[in-house]
């Protein structure tokens, strides 16, 4: 049997219960006093670590929200007819320009032009009759003149003695039937105008169906599609063709919801299409309802195309310029995380109360990255950021700082 191990196992036990629960009688026999183990290590924390700062002045710095989407037609609409016929013009091939009110399908009127014709005669019949019934009232007016005379006249006549009771009983009911006749005309005249508005009626409706004969465009565009072949017959809500407006062009993006802050009505734009063209425009539209799926923001973008190039759907990677921020330019190394995980920087601060300085963590937004280094937000205007040994410090650790060159972006 080895009695090496076993008697090292047993010096080693002596120490450590030595150490454990006899630390102050060891203590007093090394003449040491007890706290001053606690004052070494006082010591130790209060020394001040050496770090590499630099001074970071905040600039204003142009941003951009920077986004992909697509193109999209300014104007698209499929014209349709709303009347049944037969086309009996020759078609228009996709591809074409057509201007605003350019005929593209004409179709067979059939007996809307003699309906129109008998629609427009009954009108001229009806616009006959309304003098005629206004005569009839005139004539029947005088009657009534002439009926009130004769009733004056055969009252008095009654009074005096001089005429029967049942002669002014004849001038009233002669006055009764005047009235009557007054009434009957003034009908007349008003079913006559009655019949001057329900012929006008009937007229308008039939020039608004021969009216719709001719389907016209909308607006000037390029055409989608064929317009309807010659002969074909089109019953109301069927397709004539499809036309789309690419001058002016929009360009359509989503933002999410932590950028569209940064974007307002009117902010210039540009974009870089799939093909490399490269466009400018301005911010004509702005969402304030996400979308229920993507939770991001509607954003249109209305881009001059005179000469049509551009067209629907195509791919675009959109940028629109945002109102400058004040940033700090660090270097990428200066970055470090908490113990919560938050992105940050460790800066040089004056603890209160006294004229030492500590490290203390303040977290950082990220703006841009670039070759120079990064743009950060969140931090003072004016901070002394430790770009080297913040891996080494914590907050309130007093630090000795040797300083670079200031950095104002």
């Amino acid at each position: 049997m080895r009695l090496m191990p076993l008697f090292t196992a047993i010096v080693v036990s002596i120490a450590l219960y030595a150490l454990v629960f006899e630390r102050e009688s060891l203590l007093a026999f090394a003449q040491v006093e007890p706290g001053v183990e606690e004052t070494i290590e006082d010591d130790v924390t209060l020394n001040p670590i050496s770090v590499v700062a630099m001074t970071s002045q905040a600039v204003t710095v142009d941003s951009a929200v920077i986004m992909r989407g697509r193109t999209e037609a300014a104007r698209q609409v499929t014209v349709a007819s709303e009347i049944s016929g037969l086309v009996i013009s020759e078609p228009i091939r996709k591809g074409a320009f057509v201007d605003a009110g350019d005929l593209l399908c004409q179709l067979d009127p059939g007996t809307l032009a003699a309906q129109l014709a008998e629609g427009r005669a009954r009108l001229a019949e009806a616009q006959g009759r309304v003098p005629e019934a206004q005569a009839t009232v005139l004539e029947a007016s005088a009657r009534v003149r002439e009926a009130e005379i004769n009733v004056n006249v055969a009252r008095r006549l009654s009074e005096d003695g001089f005429a029967s009771e049942t002669r002014l009983i004849s001038a009233e009911a002669a006055l009764e039937a005047a009235n009557a006749g007054v009434q009957r005309a003034s009908s007349e005249v008003i079913s006559a105008q009655a019949g001057i508005e329900g012929a006008q009626a009937t007229v308008a409706a039939d020039e608004r169906e021969i009216e719709r004969l001719n389907i016209t465009a909308p607006f000037a565009g390029l055409l989608e599609s064929d317009t309807s072949e010659l002969g074909s017959l089109m019953q109301p809500g069927a397709p004539c063709a499809t036309i789309i407006q690419l001058d002016p062009i929009k360009l359509v993006g989503f933002v999410p919801e932590a950028s569209i802050s940064q974007i307002s009505v009117g902010a210039m734009a540009g974009a870089r299409l799939t093909t490399g063209q490269e466009v400018v425009g301005q911010v004509t539209f702005l969402s304030r309802s996400a979308d229920e799926q993507t939770r991001t923001f509607r954003v249109e973008v209305r881009v001059p195309n005179a000469d049509q190039r551009i067209g629907d759907g195509q791919t675009a990677e959109i940028i629109v310029a945002s109102d400058g921020r004040m940033a700090h330019l660090l270097p990428a190394s200066s970055l470090t995380l908490d113990n919560d995980g938050a992105i940050g920087i460790r800066a040089i601060v004056t603890q209160d109360g006294s004229d030492i300085d500590i490290a203390r963590f303040m977290p950082v937004g990220i703006m841009r990255d670039t070759i120079d280094g990064i743009w950060v937000t969140g931090l003072p205007d004016t901070v002394v950021v430790i770009v080297v040994g913040q891996e080494y410090v914590t907050d309130g650790v007093p630090v000795i700082a040797t300083m670079q060159q200031e950095t104002d972006g």
